[in-house]
């Protein structure tokens, strides 16, 4: 198969997911796309589960092995994959109905290689959205100004792009085993054509007793985000770093007047 479009699937120990997963992405009807199921060697029937749908579906492959971890278990899937657009669908989490058909329409557009990022609804424990994120400013100057400004793309389903970036920033970093998207966003938008479209594309579920919720719940989160944000601080020029912290006290100076504006309208 030449897949046009791969969906690569890392998991482990995802039964209570998986088969839905699988069934989003069939339920797309996309001709020219293919899923990739990267298993970490799962015990709790997980495996059982994908065989059936091999079994049925040809455009799934699969492997089940051990790993060093969800970085890791990406790395296999992009060397897997056929593909020449990628896009990562976690376990927990879904595209929108009709989104794959319409992703390889809008590469066809598109300089090699391109990021396409849409936007992405987050979701509570309940299936309720909570919030939208909209990532519109995707310049490595905008996202370092922080989150409160300009938030990073939240989930990987709301971004697709072509496989040959690799080639230019390197795989995921396989130590790195939280902030690994944030990572990945933020070399990717310095080599990339970037392209935003104000359109949901994919949706995250904050599951309880997930990694990244259990990440958020203790608090150690926001000091990785932070973290990587520093990182690449670090690399910018000297006058894109006074662009950076001149226009983050504008907006933040810009904010706190708004703030005593609608206090003061209030108390009037």
């Amino acid at each position: 198969m030449n897949s046009q479009l791969s969906i690569i699937t890392p998991v482990y120990n995802g039964a209570r997911f998986i088969e839905f997963c699988i069934k989003n992405v069939i339920e797309q009807d996309c001709p020219v796309a293919e899923h990739i199921i990267v298993d970490g060697g799962s015990t709790d029937g997980t495996v059982e589960i994908i065989k059936r749908y091999v079994a049925e579906f040809p455009h799934i492959r699969w492997v089940s092995d051990k790993d060093r971890g969800q970085s890791d278990a990406m790395n296999k899937g992009i060397a897997m994959s056929k593909g020449s657009i990628i896009s990562f669908l976690n376990v927990d989490d879904f595209y929108e109905p009709g989104v794959l058909v319409v992703i390889p329409e809008l590469f066809k557009n598109l300089p090699v290689p391109s990021l396409l990022v849409g936007d992405c609804n987050v979701l509570n424990d309940s299936g309720v959205v909570e919030e939208v994120n909209k990532p519109k400013k995707l310049k490595i100057t905008d996202l370092l100004m922080g989150w409160d400004i300009n938030p990073f793309p939240t989930n990987p389903s709301q971004y697709f792009y072509h496989k040959s970036l690799h080639e230019i920033i390197g795989p995921y970093d396989i130590n790195e085993h939280y902030s690994l998207d944030i990572d990945f966003v933020a070399r990717a938008v310095q080599s990339a054509n970037v392209h935003y479209v104000d359109k949901v594309f994919g949706n995250y579920r904050k599951i309880a007793g997930t990694k990244t919720t259990n990440d958020i719940i203790s608090g150690e989160n926001y000091p990785r985000f932070l973290s990587v944000l520093e990182k690449y601080r670090k690399g910018l020029t000297l006058s894109q770093k006074l662009q950076v912290a001149v226009m983050r006290r504008v907006i933040k100076l810009h904010d706190l007047k708004r703030r005593f504006f609608l206090i003061g309208c209030h108390i009037v």
